[in-house]
């Protein structure tokens, strides 16, 4: 049996422009595996998110914890070995907090939501491996200029600040399951042939740590 038939869900977490699809994309085609993505394309909340973040961070955080849980009911129930573009964790940690702390979601629309998060994740595993990429701000501002997404113009370096330090919290507390850090500042996969083949001997050493 090979070690993707033992592996069900492979998960990449990381902030805005760490390079998370990217990853998915080269694993998936290397280890023969599903990917995932995150639904940002046919989001409909995510432009007007952008526009005033205030009005939709709760419609926004609700369309993101339904596609996520989907997902991983989905991986969960098939019979191929899937890569995750972004966990359900990361919503719930990260991104609806940030926005309460923010003031652009209410204590009741966060509590609200935050109860509905810990109901869906107790019917659902975690991941048998999580790829955190670890990426500093000039790194994830580099990133997401060059793949020139609109909504993520006005996008302040204090937003991805907030963020990067709630990462280091919720990584730093991550007891869930098996755990990969990559530095992404001193790695680049998407373009140099030997830094994609140390992530894959990585990930390869992780996997068979699991058994």
């Amino acid at each position: 049996m090979s070690i993707s038939e033992k592996i069900k869900h492979v998960a990449i977490a990381g902030n805005i422009g760490a390079g998370k699809t990217t990853l998915c994309e080269k694993l998936a085609k290397n280890f023969d595996w599903d990917v995932h993505y995150e639904s940002t394309d046919n989001n409909p909340y995510l432009s007007d998110f952008y526009i005033d973040m205030q009005r939709w961070s709760f419609n926004l955080q609700i369309y993101f914890l339904n596609n996520r849980y989907q997902q991983v009911l989905k991986i969960l129930n098939g019979d191929r070995t899937v890569v995750q573009d972004r966990t359900i964790y990361e919503d719930a940690y990260i991104f609806a907090p940030n926005l309460h702390d923010m003031g652009l979601m209410s204590k009741r629309d966060f509590d609200n939501y935050f109860s509905l998060f810990k109901t869906m994740s107790s019917q659902i595993q975690p991941p048998d491996l999580l790829i955190y990429l670890r990426a500093s701000i000039p790194t994830l501002v580099e990133h997401i200029q060059s793949r020139g997404r609109d909504y993520e113009g006005n996008m302040s370096l204090d937003y991805l600040k907030r963020l990067n330090e709630r990462y280091e919290n919720w990584i730093s507390g991550y007891k869930e399951g098996k755990l990969l850090i990559i530095q992404a500042d001193d790695i680049d996969f998407q373009n140099r042939p030997e830094d994609l083949g140390k992530v894959v001997d990585m990930v390869r050493a992780e996997l068979h740590g699991l058994f």
